[in-house]
This record gives structure tokens, C-alpha cells and sequence, in this order.
């Protein structure tokens, strides 16, 4: 494939969108808010340690002096975030915005389904590779069944979200997630042929795309219209720890359980890796059914 070629066609894509969005899309100006420096500090120092803990504790022991000491500052760090945060006159996160049952839902849901599907993708994408023997971009067109399909069903979600209501489409994406993870689970064995994978990765893909535009929809109905901006960088935030945590913990339970010396030990770790994603997942289409459903 010729990667100079797909460089320029997205460079000249991004030139002709210029002039469109400039035509569009019109300015916009927030209030103006202080740098809230040590709310920074402390809830990057608290992400930071509690990831470097869970990466960390399959090899080095999750009694070991490092790992508990990094898990238990990690926590300690994310509760002084929180009591500053109650308490300073500036916030970077308002907690005020949690108040509101439909916005601490949403979040907790996006920090779920992150955790749980793109720790399992982040395995399973090297188990075409690793198991399988396909080159990265083989590998990453077998997964086209799973990435491709939020591109049709997501922008369908946004039509019908209003109708519908958010809670049916968001707990039925995490179902069909879970659903998919387990599915993929049980069927994975070092000789599996690919044409096993394709229903569950169609079932995850349409759970990806009834959850992305739900999700959005929440976050801003659930804010004033002077905290929506904040509401949605929090909800972003929250998703890509929840992407960090995911890869951490799966890649932990991968390493307890599997390694990369053979295609038989990848499958030993790789199986229960993803039954915790899809046990995750499924946690989150839980909760998911306390979000409001469609406004009458």
C-alpha cells in the first residue's frame, strides 16, 4: 500500500474542508476562568500512580512495597483532588455537575465501556499478530467488521436518540458489547478460523455506535449551558483514563495468566483478559439503566 499517496489524499481532504468549516462553523467565546494548577497536578499525579500500580503488580507483586505504595498514594492523591476541588473558588471540576444523577451515570458508563473495550481491543489486535502470524495492517483490516460499523449506526443513534431516549440505545450498546467480548472469549484458540470473529465483532461495532452520540446527548442536557464545556472535557477526560485504566488492567490479567513466548500462551492470557473486559463492560450496561429514558 502506498502510504505517501493515502498522506497526500488526506492533506488535500483537509485543504477543501478549510474553506467549508470557515463558512460553518461560527465563533465561539467562553467565560473566563483561572488555572486551577494544583487540581492539575494532583488528578494527573493520581492517574499516574494508580496506572504505574496496576502495570506494575502482575511482576513485581501486588503486595510489593512499590506497587501498594503507588496504589494506595494514587487513591490518596484522587481523594485530595476531590476535597480541593470542594473547596477552591475556581475548580477545574466543578463538582457541583455530578449533582445531576443522568451526568454522573453517563460518566461512570463512558469510563466502563473505555475500560473494558479497548483493553480487549488492545489484545486482541496482537493476537491476529502474535497467534495468527498477520503483518499490522492485515491484522488491522480483520478488525474492519468491529470499527467500521459505529461509522453507520452512530450517526443513526443521533437521529433516533430523542425518540427513543438515551437509556434503551447506551444500555443496549453496552449488552451487545458485552455480548461480543464474551462471544469472542469463548470462541479464541490459537487455530480459531477468522469467520468466528466476524458476528461478535458486527455485535460490538453496534454497540460502539449506540453509545457514542447517546452518550454526547446526556452529557449536554445534563449541564447549564455555561457548564457544558467543562461537562464534556470532564466526560472526554474520564473516557480516556478509562482507556489507560482498561489497557493497564487487561494487560496486567494478560501477564498473570499468558506471555508472549508461544501462540498457546497468548491464549491463556488473552481469554481471561477480555472475560474482564466483557465483565466490565457488562457493569457499565448496568448502570446504564439509571440514565433517563425518552423525555415526554
Amino acid at each position: 500500500m502506498n502510504f505517501k499517496l493515502i498522506k497526500a489524499g488526506i492533506a488535500a481532504l483537509t485543504l477543501l474542508a478549510i474553506p467549508f468549516a470557515a463558512r460553518v462553523l461560527t465563533e465561539s467565546f467562553g467565560g473566563s476562568r483561572r488555572l486551577d494548577l494544583l487540581g492539575l497536578v494532583l488528578s494527573a499525579t493520581s492517574v499516574l500512580s494508580i496506572v504505574w500500580g496496576v502495570v506494575h503488580g502482575s511482576d513485581d507483586g501486588w503486595t510489593s512495597g512499590p506497587v501498594l505504595g503507588s496504589l494506595i498514594g494514587g487513591v490518596a492523591l484522587l481523594a485530595a483532588f476531590v476535597v480541593w476541588e470542594s473547596r477552591t473558588a475556581s475548580p477545574m471540576l466543578p463538582l457541583r455537575l455530578f449533582a445531576s444523577r443522568a451526568f454522573s451515570v453517563i460518566n461512570v458508563t463512558a469510563f466502563t465501556f473505555a475500560a473494558g473495550v479497548f483493553g480487549s481491543v488492545f489484545l486482541l489486535a496482537q493476537f491476529f499478530q502474535v497467534v495468527q502470524g498477520y503483518t499490522p495492517l492485515e491484522s488491522g483490516i480483520r478488525t474492519l467488521p468491529w470499527t467500521m460499523a459505529p461509522m453507520v449506526i452512530a450517526p443513526l443513534a443521533g437521529l433516533v436518540v430523542d425518540r427513543v431516549g438515551p437509556r434503551v440505545l447506551i444500555a443496549s450498546g453496552q449488552a451487545l458489547l458485552a455480548i461480543g467480548l464474551a462471544w469472542i472469549a469463548l470462541v479464541t484458540t490459537a487455530d480459531v478460523t477468522y469467520s468466528s470473529f466476524v458476528v461478535p465483532f458486527v455485535l460490538a461495532g453496534i454497540g460502539m455506535g449506540l453509545t457514542f452520540a447517546p452518550s454526547a446527548s446526556v452529557v449536554m442536557a445534563s449541564a447549564a449551558d455555561k457548564d457544558r464545556g467543562v461537562a464534556s472535557g470532564t466526560n472526554n477526560t474520564i473516557r480516556e483514563v478509562g482507556v489507560a485504566m482498561g489497557i493497564a488492567l487487561l494487560a496486567s490479567v494478560f501477564a498473570s495468566a499468558g506471555s508472549y513466548d508461544s501462540p498457546s500462551r497468548y491464549i491463556d492470557g488473552l481469554v481471561p483478559a477480555v472475560w474482564v473486559g466483557a465483565a466490565i463492560v457488562a457493569t457499565g450496561g448496568f448502570l446504564a439503566l439509571l440514565l433517563p429514558g425518552r423525555r415526554r
